[in-house]
C-alpha cells in the first residue's frame, strides 16, 4: 500500500471564502481551511483581524496531492481569482486583511511562485495593467490560526453567500506545447 503525500499551500486573495471554495473545487485538492497569517498577535479573533491592527491576511491553507493537482495549477487559479494589482484590497473590501500573499512552504514552492508572477504580470503588462502588489514570503515562523467555525466552508454553508471577489479579467497564459 502506497501512501500519498500531499502538501501545504497557503493563499491570501482578499475575503477568504470565495478562495475557499474555488480551492476545494479543484481535482487533487484534499482539503481546504481559512485563517489568519502574516500579522503580529497570536490566535487572533475574526473582528481583531476586521480591525486591521493585527496585522493578518485573511488566508485559504490548501491541503493537496501534488500527483494530481500541481502547485502551478493553484498558482494560476490564485492570480486569475482575485486583483493581485489592488494595494489592501479587494473591491469593496479595503485593509491590510485583505491583501493579496502567498505564504510558502519549499524554496520549490517560493521559486514558482516568483515565476509565474512574473508570467502574469507580461500579460497584465500587455493589457496596460499596472503591477502585481502580492507579497510572496515564506511560510516558515509565520503561524496559521485557524478562523472561527462559521468561516470554515462559508460558501457550503450559505450558497448564496458574498463571495468578494474581483480580478482583473486577464486570463493566465497557458503554455503552448508546440
Amino acid at each position: 500500500m502506497t501512501m500519498s503525500t500531499s502538501e501545504k499551500a497557503f493563499f491570501a486573495t482578499g475575503c477568504f471564502w470565495g478562495a475557499e471554495r474555488r480551492f476545494w473545487n479543484l481535482d487533487g485538492v484534499i482539503a481546504t481551511s481559512v485563517g489568519y497569517m502574516g500579522g503580529a498577535r497570536p490566535n487572533p479573533s475574526y473582528e481583531q483581524v476586521c480591525t486591521g491592527v493585527t496585522g493578518h491576511a485573511e488566508t485559504v491553507e490548501v491541503d493537496f496531492d501534488p500527483a494530481k493537482v500541481s502547485y502551478r495549477r493553484l498558482l494560476e487559479e490564485f492570480w486569475v481569482m482575485h486583483d493581485p494589482t489592488s494595494l489592501n484590497r479587494q473591491g469593496g473590501d479595503i485593509g491590510t486583511q485583505y491583501r493579496s500573499a502567498i505564504f510558502t512552504t519549499t524554496a520549490a514552492q517560493q521559486l514558482q511562485a516568483e515565476v509565474t508572477r512574473d508570467v502574469y504580470q507580461a500579460a497584465l503588462t500587455r493589457d496596460g495593467i499596472g503591477p502585481i502588489v502580492t507579497e510572496i514570503v515564506s511560510a516558515e515562523g509565520v503561524p496559521y490560526f485557524l478562523a472561527e467555525e462559521y468561516h470554515q466552508k462559508y460558501l457550503k454553508k450559505n450558497p448564496n453567500g458574498y463571495d468578494c471577489h474581483s480580478s482583473t479579467g486577464v486570463t493566465f497564459p497557458q503554455l503552448s506545447n508546440s
